[in-house]
């Protein structure tokens, strides 16, 4: 079989079962185990795949640049949005994270709905000019990609903060890679949000599950749950929910 199409074959198991073990499929395809790592790593090196111990997991589509994202499943944000909304309540302190399924959770928002927005993100604080919500913003250095403050100041400043509630958006949601994205300093600034909050949900639009990126965020059960709009029958929805977490529907 020539590289390019074992490359395919890769792929199409990658989106099927949300991993690879490179021996267990040199040993189904009667090549060398060194012959599947190339190909890994070139799709790895590719963005297609995020190689791991012994194999591969899928990449996620949602690590592209902000804009690019905003084009990306579209409709299970806006589902997973209205889903993360209906869970605060009146004159609740929410932290929210960068990124663009959190902005779909600005739009669904009622104006006129009473409560107090912590946020890294200056897209997030500007959506927000015409909303009722007190709203304060985390500053620091503007990561770009996101559009997010991180760094040292601005875990300093978070750690200033307590909140009823996070809504974490990441890249990744993996039965075993747990919660991921794409940035290391930007897990960092993830965390420190976290762990000023009473709960953390993840904001698990169509693209993010099943999917890993390069770096962790949380295991899977540092969270109260996952909001997703994929149906109980699906493969990587059944895999989180055997892993033991907590399915939010959307």
């Amino acid at each position: 079989m020539l590289a390019a199409a074992r490359k395919d074959l890769l792929l199409e198991r990658l989106r099927r079962e949300g991993r690879i073990v490179a021996k267990d499929v040199a040993a189904e395809l009667g090549i060398s185990e060194d012959s599947i790592r190339r190909d890994l790593r070139e799709l790895d090196a590719a963005g297609l795949a995020v190689r791991v111990y012994g194999g591969a997991l899928l990449a996620s589509p949602a690590v592209a640049d902000y804009a690019a994202r905003t084009a990306v499943s579209p409709e299970s944000k806006r589902r997973v949005a209205a889903a993360a909304v209906a869970l605060i309540p009146p004159g609740a302190t929410v932290i929210l994270d960068g990124g663009t399924t959190t902005l779909a959770m600005v739009d669904v928002l009622p104006k006129s709905f009473p409560c107090t927005v912590v946020t890294h993100s200056p897209t997030i604080a500007a959506a927000l000019l015409n909303h009722e919500a007190e709203v304060f913003l985390i500053g620091g250095r503007l990561f770009k990609h996101s559009a997010v403050a991180c760094g040292a100041a601005a875990v300093e400043a978070a750690n200033q903060i307590s909140a009823d509630l996070f809504f974490l958006g990441v890249t990744g949601v993996h039965h075993t890679a747990g919660l991921t994205t794409g940035d290391g300093d930007e897990a960092a600034m993830k965390r420190a949000l976290a762990s000023r909050a009473a709960e953390t949900y993840v904001l698990g639009s169509d693209e993010k599950i099943g999917a890993a990126s390069r770096y962790t965020v949380l295991p899977l059960d540092a969270v109260a749950g996952v909001i997703t709009d994929r149906p109980q029958d699906d493969p990587a929805a059944r895999a989180l929910a055997s892993a033991g977490v907590v399915l939010v529907r959307a």
